[in-house]
């Protein structure tokens, strides 16, 4: 199946996805994917579905849902792979943009060092690269990259790209415990992305079942103090963790609601007093949330903080997030 949903998306509304490789040709075989090992690694770009037949599959998929009623906000490719390992992205882009919705591409950006790569990614409205790593042994450990890769000109083809992109720039960084969620690695991290100034830069941990087993998401405090060590350089950060539900949406569920927003930002304490004094609710809900494993109080630089419970909603069909 090459066109597909469209699905919910928090970062991008209604998405349409785009399966532009079959599984699973990539340049890294990441610890925590949860299509497991990569047994195709390569990092040659070639031909793959062709061009033809995925946008025939994509405008069929669009008519359908036009059909149905239903709203696409984004084109989005994500593959069963790396993305940008199809030597027909650019003109894929070119020919579906004429289709009027915007389109977005999901990368690991292992490819972003070669310039036609970056000029065809260029084409996309709203662009996502992937930092898991700024230490050489971490990158390795983590993403298991091509041996031909190299993370210096991975990092300066990011630099690159997004002195030139002229759309919506964004990372995203997956946190596994005792990995990448060192204080050392996270300010690593934080210092580059401040570097490339995205738009925001999104938080998410392993969940659904990861290509190794001993793979384990980093906790709710680990997931606290890298959003405050990003928010710290002036980057725009969001927690990705798992919880689709109603993010930012005015449910009129004063609980439904306080977990939406701490899946995405970790709340100060004060700041889960004032939402609740506004919503004429008392602390004694927060307890109860508590008490049923559904959020959890870290603390970080002597302030409280709250962030939602991992792991509630594991194994849910696939969504584009």
């Amino acid at each position: 199946m090459i066109a597909f949903g469209p699905v919910p998306s928090r970062r991008l509304g209604r998405s349409l996805g785009v399966n532009n490789i079959p599984p699973k040709f990539c340049t890294y075989s990441c610890v925590y994917c949860q299509l497991g090992r990569t047994p195709n690694m390569q990092v040659k770009r070639e031909r793959f579905h062709g061009f033809e037949e995925v946008v025939k599959s994509v405008k069929e998929k669009v008519t359908q849902a036009e059909e149905k009623g239903e709203l696409i906000d984004y084109m989005t490719f994500i593959p069963d792979g790396e993305p940008t390992l199809d030597i027909d992205l650019g003109r894929e882009i070119d020919l579906i943009r004429e289709l009027g919705i915007k389109i977005a591409v999901i990368s690991n950006a292992s490819l972003i060092w070669k310039e036609h790569v970056r000029d065809e990614l260029s084409r996309a409205d709203w662009v996502s690269v992937k930092v898991d790593a700024v230490r050489e042994d971490v990158w390795r450990r983590i993403n298991r990259p091509h041996g031909s890769l190299s993370l210096e000109e991975i990092l300066q083809g990011i630099r690159d790209f997004s002195q030139s992109f002229g759309g919506e720039l964004t990372t995203e960084t997956m946190l596994v415990e005792d990995l990448n969620d060192s204080v050392e690695e996270l300010n690593g991290m934080a210092e580059f992305i401040a570097e490339v100034k995205p738009v925001v830069s999104y938080l998410s941990i392993p969940t659904r079942p990861p290509a190794e087993t001993w793979v384990k998401a980093a906790s709710e405090g680990g997931i606290n103090a890298a959003y405050q060590i990003l928010s710290s350089k002036g980057v725009e950060t969001e927690c990705i963790i798992g919880y689709e539900g109603t993010a930012f949406a005015s449910t009129g569920n004063v609980e439904e609601d306080l977990l939406s927003i701490t899946s995405v930002h970790p709340m100060r304490e004060d700041a889960v007093r004032e939402f609740l004094a506004k919503a004429n609710a008392e602390w004694e809900l927060v307890e109860n949330l508590i008490e049923g494993d559904r959020l959890v109080a870290v603390d970080y630089e002597g302030r409280k903080f709250y962030v939602r419970k991992l792991g509630t909603d594991r194994g849910k069909s696939r969504t584009i997030r």
